[in-house]
């Protein structure tokens, strides 16, 4: 299984999450719900043991590129990145954001294998006479 290194990078990023504290009414409706599964713990959200990440598209992103472009990883892709991600993190759309980052990795796309037959030989095509 894979499993990313701590670095102390996370630290900011905590202090980060900490002052994005907004929630969404999802996460508003579980911490309600007071059923053990989804707690705030200095001003952190959990849920289901998992940190929420606030709608904050840059620290998303710093999550996606330290699961995804660190040496220790090393790109992959989508199922298994989804795995290493869930493992610490949770928000909205999760799926949907690591798919999209993946398709748009400018090495995984020159390093993909082509899983098409090569197309054959062009043939001209006959000219016909007398029209």
């Amino acid at each position: 299984m894979l499993k990313r290194i701590a670095t102390t990078d996370d630290l900011e990023m905590m202090k980060e999450i900490r002052r994005n504290g907004t929630k969404k009414q999802k996460v508003i409706q579980a911490l309600e719900k007071n059923d053990g599964l989804s707690w705030e713990e200095d001003v952190i959200v959990y849920m289901k043991g998992r940190i929420y990440i606030p709608n904050n598209k840059k620290l998303k992103e710093k999550i996606l590129q330290e699961n995804y472009d660190s040496v220790d990883v090393g790109h992959p892709g989508q199922q298994r990145m989804l795995e290493l991600i869930k493992q610490n993190y949770w928000w909205p759309g999760l799926k949907e954001d690591i798919k999209k980052y993946v398709q748009e990795c400018f090495k995984c796309q020159q390093n993909k294998v082509q899983h098409q037959k090569k197309s054959g030989e062009l043939h001209p095509l006959e000219i016909l006479q007398g029209l």
